[in-house]
C-alpha cells in the first residue's frame, strides 16, 4: 500500500506556526516511506474565505521549500482538490447514508432548536443538544415534508449507547462513549453544504487517505469520524494526533506570545531552513547531540516512534540560535543576495547597483558572525553606504579620556594609517600596537576613537577590515572630520 497524506487547510487566515508543523510532519512521513503529500482546500467557511488567504498558503510553502506532490495549483489524479468544487459529491453521498438508514432528514427549523437549548438550560439539563425529534418520524410525514419543499438538514445516526474504538497510531487505543458524542450532528445543511466532518471523511475516502496525521485537539472528533467510516463501510485511515504546540507560559501557542504567522517570521528575517529544522524538532526527536538536520536527512530518519506524547513549547530564543547557525553556513554570495531586500527596504541601495553588489560581498565575512536575523543587516552595515551623523561626544572617549585626549588618539591614528597604509592589516594592527605602547596607553586608546570615527558606534564588524572596505581617502576623511568634530566640542 502506498502511503497518502494530505494537509488541508482551511483558507480562513494565513498560515501558522501550528499549521506548517502539522504539514511538514505529514510531507515527512510521506517521503519517508516514498508516498504521496497532497493539499486539499477545506473552502466551506465562505464567510471567512479570501483568495488572499490562498495566495498566503502558495507563498508560504514555496518559501519553505517543500511542496505537495498533488494539489489545487498543480493538479493530480483525484481532483477537484477544492471542497467548494465537489458539492454534489458531498449530496450524493449524505443521501445513500440516509437510504441505508445511518441518517435521517432533520425538519427542525431554528426557532425549535432554540427554543429547546433554552428548555434544556432552564431545567438544567447534563446534556445540551439536539433530542433527535425527528430520527423517529414516520416514513410518510418524512416524504410529506419533503414534497412540500420543508427546508431540511441531514443528521447522522449516532449509536445510543456503547462505545466507539479508535486506534492512535501515537496514543494506542482510545475508547469514547456514544452517549458523549454530540448527539445526531448535521452531515448536510439546509443550503446544501457540507459540514466539516462529513467533507473530510468523503474526501479522504476518495483521495485513497492512509494516515491522516493531525493535531491533538482533533482526538474529540475521531469517535464521530470513525461512526462515518462504519456508516459506509469504509476502511478508515490511520490516525496519528500529534502533540500540541505551547507557549512559554503552557497555554496552547498564539498571539500573545509573539509571532505566529509564518510571513512574519519571513518578513523579522528568518530563514526557511532554520524554521523548518526547529519546526521539525518540535515534539520529536532524531539523534542525540544533534540539533542541524537538512530536510533530506530529516526525510531519511522520521518515524513515527520518534514523536513525542507530551505537549512541545516553542522557544522563540531557540530559533533564533538555529537562525543564527544557518546565516553562517550561508556563502558569501548566497547571504549578500538574501540580505538584499532588507537593505534596499532601509533605503541604503537600490535594487540595480554593481558597486554596491561588490562592497556587501566584500563586508559579508566581517557581519556574518554578527547576524541574528537578516533585519540586522541594515544596522549593522549602514556606515558603509556612507556618512552618518556623528554620535554623542561620550561616544569617543576611551576610559579616564575627554574629548581632546580622543582628538589627539585620532591624530596618531592618521599619521599610523597615512605612513602604512591599508593593504597589510596585519601588519597596520601591529604599528597601533606599537604606538600605544610609546604613547604608555592602552591600545583600545588608540582605537576606541577610531572605530567610532569610522563605524560611528563603540560595537562595530572588525575595524580594519571596515576600513579597508571604504577605502584609505575615505577612512581618512571620516577621522578628520571627527578631529574637527571634537576639537569642537
Amino acid at each position: 500500500m502506498s502511503v497518502r497524506v494530505r494537509y488541508a487547510p482551511s483558507p480562513t487566515g494565513n498560515q501558522h506556526i501550528g499549521g506548517v508543523r502539522t504539514a511538514l510532519i505529514n510531507y515527512l512521513f510521506a517521503k519517508s516511506k516514498g508516498g504521496s503529500f497532497i493539499l486539499r482546500l477545506e473552502d466551506t467557511d465562505r464567510r471567512r474565505y479570501s483568495p488572499e488567504y490562498v495566495q498566503n498558503l502558495y507563498d508560504t510553502f514555496k518559501w519553505l521549500g517543500f511542496y505537495w506532490d498533488e494539489g489545487p495549483d498543480i493538479g493530480g489524479p483525484v481532483g477537484p482538490y477544492v471542497q467548494s468544487e465537489r458539492f454534489e459529491l458531498y449530496r450524493k453521498y449524505a443521501e445513500d447514508l440516509v437510504r441505508m438508514d445511518k441518517a435521517y432528514y432533520c425538519f427542525c427549523d431554528s426557532d425549535r432548536l432554540e427554543r429547546l437549548r433554552q428548555e434544556q438550560i432552564a431545567t438544567k439539563k447534563d446534556e445540551i443538544g439536539y433530542d433527535r425529534h425527528c430520527r423517529s418520524i414516520s416514513k410518510e410525514e418524512r416524504d410529506r415534508n419533503i414534497a412540500e419543499g420543508k427546508p431540511h438538514v441531514i443528521r447522522l445516526k449516532i449509536p445510543l449507547d456503547g462505545v466507539t474504538v479508535f486506534h492512535d497510531e501515537l496514543l494506542g487505543n482510545i475508547e469514547w462513549k456514544n452517549a458523549d458524542i454530540s448527539p445526531d450532528p448535521v452531515l448536510l445543511k439546509s443550503d446544501g453544504f457540507p459540514t466539516y466532518h462529513l467533507a473530510n471523511i468523503i474526501d479522504d475516502h476518495l483521495m485513497e487517505i492512509t494516515h491522516v496525521m493531525r493535531a491533538q485537539e482533533w482526538i474529540p472528533s475521531a469517535p464521530l469520524h470513525r461512526i462515518i467510516y462504519d456508516a459506509f463501510g469504509w476502511e478508515m485511515p490511520e490516525l496519528c494526533h500529534l502533540p500540541m504546540v505551547l507557549g512559554q507560559d503552557g497555554h496552547k501557542l498564539s498571539k500573545r506570545h509573539g509571532a505566529t504567522a509564518v510571513n512574519e517570521f519571513r518578513k523579522a528575517g528568518y530563514l526557511p531552513e532554520a524554521l523548518i529544522n526547529y519546526i521539525a524538532l518540535l515534539g520529536c526527536s532524531y539523534e542525540d547531540g544533534r540539533d542541524i538536520y537538512s530536510l533530506d536527512e530529516l526525510v531519511g530518519l522520521f518515524k513515527i516512534e520518534r514523536l513525542n506524547k507530551a505537549p512541545a513549547v516553542f522557544d522563540y530564543q531557540k530559533l533564533e540560535w538555529f537562525n543564527g547557525q544557518y546565516i553562517r553556513q550561508k556563502s558569501d554570495e548566497e547571504l549578500s543576495v538574501l540580505i538584499h531586500p532588507y537593505l534596499i527596504e532601509a533605503g541604503l541601495r537600490s535594487e540595480l547597483d554593481t558597486a554596491k553588489d561588490q562592497m556587501e560581498l566584500a563586508a559579508m565575512p566581517l557581519v556574518k558572525e554578527r547576524l541574528k536575523f537578516l533585519t540586522d543587516a541594515p544596522a549593522i552595515m549602514a556606515y558603509l553606504y556612507g556618512r552618518l551623523d556623528l554620535p554623542p561626544v561620550e561616544t569617543y572617549l576611551p576610559k579616564k579620556a575627554d574629548a581632546q585626549d580622543a582628538a589627539v588618539f585620532l591624530e596618531e591614528d592618521t599619521r599610523i594609517l597615512q605612513e602604512f597604509g591599508l593593504d597589510d592589516i596585519s601588519s597596520v594592527e601591529d604599528k597601533f600596537r606599537e604606538r600605544a605602547l610609546e604613547m604608555g596607553k592602552k591600545l583600545g586608546d588608540l582605537l576606541m576613537p577610531l572605530r567610532v570615527a569610522i563605524t560611528y558606534t563603540r560595537v562595530s564588524p572588525p575595524l580594519f577590515e571596515s576600513m579597508k572596505i571604504l577605502g584609505l581617502g575615505e577612512s581618512l576623511d571620516r577621522i578628520e572630520k571627527s578631529i574637527q568634530y571634537l576639537r569642537g566640542a
